[in-house]
């Protein structure tokens, strides 16, 4: 997760426990004028679109008081779907077991893209076990993005 990434929740995720949901993480890409904010939330029962609505005019009330970020953007308030997105040491413990597609920012073995079972979490290290029964320790400080694989 990027600095601003991080500014961001920590100014956001009080407000979003308040409501009842879970900040599941965010997302920012500035991009000029056409930059875009995602926050993913989460909820025991669920998120539905007055969820995102609720969550979104709150977001954009201590977005305005506090500024965090320079010039225009476009917020978007989105439930983590099935190929739901994983941003911390517990995501990744949560989902031991699962199929998970992870980028990282810099290549190990020649590789930044890869697909595998998640084995486990020690020590802020994601135990990735790859298809051909290899397993791989990848620092989450390295991944870049990372989506659970829907198996359908």
């Amino acid at each position: 997760m990027s600095q601003q990434a991080s500014r961001i929740s920590a100014l956001i995720e009080p407000s979003l426990t308040a409501l009842g949901y879970e900040l599941v993480g965010v997302e920012y890409m500035p991009q000029g004028k056409h930059s875009l904010l995602r926050i993913y939330i989460d909820h025991e029962n669920g998120i539905d679109v007055d969820d995102c609505q609720q969550a979104s005019q709150q977001i954009s009330g201590v977005m305005d008081v506090e500024d965090p970020l320079k010039g225009q953007y476009t917020l978007e308030v989105s439930s983590p779907g099935l190929d739901r997105p994983l941003f911390k040491a517990a995501h990744y413990e949560r989902f031991v077991g699962e199929i998970v597609e992870l980028r990282l920012h810099s290549a190990i073995e020649g590789r930044r893209r890869f697909t595998g079972t998640i084995a486990g979490v020690e020590n802020e290290i994601v135990l990735l076990e790859l298809d051909d029964g290899q397993q791989i320790e990848l620092p989450l400080a390295g991944i870049e993005k990372a989506n659970l694989k829907p198996e359908w």
